[in-house]
């Protein structure tokens, strides 16, 4: 089989929240460039009718969904709009994420609980939602959450994100064996340092050059980095991949000492 026969996703539902800035953008656009039909999901309106209107001109099918992702009415809303648009939702892109810079003995209550809210709590709630319609409509699926390696290997001044992104590896794992005999894959991407409009002058200057040094690639990552980990679980491709999380970081995990 060729590779485009084996990525492409022509009749897939996919949703992703968080996709009015960085990677959610970059998401959005490569899952319609493979023949998604894709629901953008996210706070901005501004921002996501733009990127509705630019997947539409270059020949995808989207919908702007403005929802946060914390708030579980505006959750179930978004996939009434995915289904009465497209049909039933069978890719979940668990995306949306804050982050924030404050050491532990400094962190505020409502702090952490903004940074879990987003972080952990949503990404269970929407992949819940997604898996009980995609096994009402007994079309199975795959979902696929955006953890970190600070999921997987903790830095200073960021205890609250570590924490959440390593219960998205967790979850993913625990989901996963619940609903692999149902046809209902879920998985998740481990992304290193990647360059979006968010993070572009932090890794540029302070920290940015001995940050760099610790990546064995010698280079932060760039959005298209993660096409391929995106287009493997999403599609048939990764049929038979489930409780997975896809390291994409340069080399930065395996280069730590032990």
């Amino acid at each position: 089989m060729k590779a485009a026969q084996l990525f492409d996703l022509t009749g897939k539902v996919a949703l992703v929240t968080g996709a009015s800035s960085g990677l959610g953008v970059r998401f959005a656009e490569v899952l319609a460039e493979n023949g998604a039909a894709v629901a953008l999901v996210a706070r901005r309106a501004d921002r996501l009718a733009a990127l509705q209107a630019r997947i539409a001109q270059a020949g995808g099918r989207a919908i702007a969904v403005e929802a946060d992702v914390r708030d579980r009415n505006g959750m179930s809303a978004a996939f009434d709009v995915a289904e009465k648009a497209f049909g039933t939702v069978t890719v979940l892109i668990n995306n949306a994420g804050v982050s924030h810079s404050n050491r532990a003995v400094e962190l505020p209550a409502e702090e952490w609980q903004r940074i879990i809210a987003t972080n952990l709590d949503a990404v269970f709630f929407w992949a819940q939602e997604a898996a009980r319609r995609m096994l009402g409509a007994a079309t199975g699926g795959a979902i696929v959450n955006i953890a970190s390696v600070l999921g997987l290997t903790p830095d200073k001044g960021v205890v609250a994100y570590a924490a959440a992104k390593a219960g998205v590896v967790q979850l993913t794992k625990a989901m996963a064996l619940e609903l692999a005999f149902r046809g209902i894959r879920v998985n998740a991407i481990a992304p290193g340092w990647i360059v979006t409009e968010i993070n572009h002058d932090y890794l540029s200057h302070g920290r940015g050059a001995a940050m760099k040094q610790k990546i064995p690639m010698g280079r932060f990552g760039e959005a298209e980095d993660l096409d391929g980990p995106l287009l493997l679980l999403a599609s048939d491709a990764g049929r038979f991949m489930t409780g997975v999380t896809i390291v994409a970081d340069g080399g930065q995990v395996v280069a730590l000492p032990v």
